[in-house]
């Protein structure tokens, strides 16, 4: 038999050798046909948004959150003092142009939000913000959408993740009770420990994530992560990190996102780095 034909039979026969499986409806909590995940970040003022920046954008990268329709935010914060983390590059890099930036132009990007998150609703998704940092953005968001869609009842189609008590204590008193009164409102045990029912993603020392991480956008993100966050760290009166000052991982904000697409069982940093390498998207 020729060659080609012999190829010709093989493909015929076993095409799963030859294409990925069908992307899933549904991961976790999250629906991809209809819902929008909102990524919110207060970069304020401490460095370990940037760590989870990167850590957020692997997770889309995966093949299979290709079909997610999401978008960040950069300057969701609330009423904590010190300096901003500028780190408009990362973002550009991470999420491309579905992003805002609340820290320099506020309004603009409430505008920017609320017209996604209302196209969203009318189209009968759901909304699920994973909130690093604190809820003064989301209370202007949910307040604005709450006037402009009062027949939808926003109890069960906005949903806010949360894993800190020192995000929550940041927040506008007001604000956090509002946003508590008038959406679904899921309080996660904290990133930033081990066994306690979340991911714990900080570490004192660091993962060579480098064994795990090879498409050369996400290496870039890394590394755009780990120099931001290690220049910005402590200086200017920011806060000092301690593992990313001893040269650790610091994306404890990601348990938020790991918790919407049903991955809260992850538990440290090297398992997430396994579970989102390249090398096991492939295989998938």
């Amino acid at each position: 038999m020729h060659a080609f034909i012999k190829v010709v039979i093989i493909l015929f026969i076993f095409p799963c050798c030859t294409s990925r499986p069908s992307l899933p409806t549904v991961i976790g909590r999250f629906n991809t046909d209809k819902d929008l995940y909102l990524a919110q970040f207060d970069c304020k003022t401490d460095v370990d948004d940037l760590h989870s920046v990167a850590g957020v954008a692997t997770i889309l990268a995966d093949y299979r959150f290709k079909n997610v329709n999401f978008h960040a935010v950069a300057g969701a914060y609330g009423i904590q003092e010190g300096l901003y983390v500028p780190a408009n590059e990362l973002f550009q890099a991470a999420f491309g142009s579905k992003w805002s930036d609340a820290h320099s132009n506020y309004k603009h990007a409430l505008r920017e939000v609320i017209a996604i998150v209302k196209k969203t609703l009318e189209n009968n998704g759901n909304i699920w913000i994973a909130e690093a940092g604190q809820s003064d953005f989301s209370a202007d968001l949910i307040q604005n959408i709450k006037s402009m869609l009062p027949q939808i009842n926003l109890k069960s189609r906005i949903n806010i993740v949360q894993h800190s008590n020192w995000n929550e204590n940041q927040t506008t008193s007001e604000d956090l009770s509002f946003v508590k009164s008038n959406i679904a409102y899921h309080k996660i045990p904290d990133g930033n420990v081990i066994g306690n029912g979340s991911p714990g993603f900080v570490t004192d020392s660091l993962i060579n994530w480098q064994d795990y991480i090879k498409e050369p956008k996400l290496v870039n993100i890394w590394n755009m992560a780990l120099d931001i966050a290690n220049r910005h760290n402590g200086k200017d009166n920011r806060y000092n990190n301690p593992a990313i000052a001893n040269g650790g991982f610091d994306f404890s904000d990601v348990s938020e996102t790991c918790w919407i697409f049903g991955f809260e069982n992850l538990e440290n940093a090297e398992q997430f780095f396994k579970e989102f390498s390249n090398m096991a998207s492939r295989k998938r």
